[in-house]
């Protein structure tokens, strides 16, 4: 009699959390659901459009200059390269376990697993922190100080000019990504999701995984060009 009760209160309490996290323009949360996913993805759609700019502007220069190409991309440690990619693959792996542990309504696991994705999320970035100063050290930085020697020097400016745009707007995404589960986990804390209402952590998942993606594409792109 007495689990009965709490299964109910349970189900009572994660009821009324999804009807007072409903907006009122919404009938009820699964239509609020599929509109945040719908909106979700033709956001995504748009940074598609705008990456894929990027790495078509890439293939163009690359094919004009292969050979320039090559040669500056051994400049680059494929090594962090490949230490971020599992990084990020693993971050894909707890951001999916932080999804599913919403969707249960396990607080304390979405907790946990939210942390893990931020932490993996910091990983990255410091690595890439690193690999910025050893550029700056090496005067590889696009600008009046850059220095190159050989023949393909002004060819090398232009792919480390795609290496840090490219790189650095990803960066960028991540952080945002990680302030956006910053706050999920700030309302997770506070018991703002249940297995009745956990759009804002689906939605966020589907951010980060398309993150996780351009890196995976933008990997061998600028670090294994000169290996192929």
């Amino acid at each position: 009699m007495r689990a009965e009760s709490s299964s109910a209160s349970s189900l009572t309490t994660s009821v009324v959390s999804g009807q007072a996290s409903l907006a009122h323009h919404f009938d009820d949360p699964e239509q609020q659901f599929e509109a945040s996913t719908l909106g979700m993805w033709i956001f995504l759609i748009t940074e598609v459009m705008f990456f894929g700019g990027l790495f078509a502007s890439y293939a163009i220069y690359r094919s004009l200059h292969p050979e320039g190409f090559a040669v500056a991309s051994r400049h680059l440690d494929y090594r962090l390269g490949a230490v971020n990619t599992a990084v990020l693959i693993c971050s894909s792996l707890t951001m999916a376990l932080a999804v599913r542990s919403a969707q249960l309504g396990r607080s304390r696991a979405l907790r946990l697993f939210l942390a893990l994705t931020m932490a993996l999320g910091l990983v990255f970035l410091g690595v890439k922190v690193i690999e910025y100063s050893h550029k700056a050290h090496e005067h590889l930085v696009p600008g009046p100080s850059f220095r190159f020697e050989g023949p393909h020097a002004r060819t090398a400016q232009l792919f480390f000019s795609f290496y840090f745009a490219m790189t650095g707007l990803h960066a960028l995404h991540m952080v945002v990504g990680i302030g956006v589960l910053a706050v999920l986990w700030i309302l997770a804390w506070r018991g703002r999701f249940s297995s009745q209402y956990y759009t804002p952590v689906e939605v966020a998942g589907l951010y980060w995984h398309f993150v996780d993606v351009v890196w995976i594409y933008l990997f061998p792109l600028l670090y294994l060009i000169s290996r192929a």
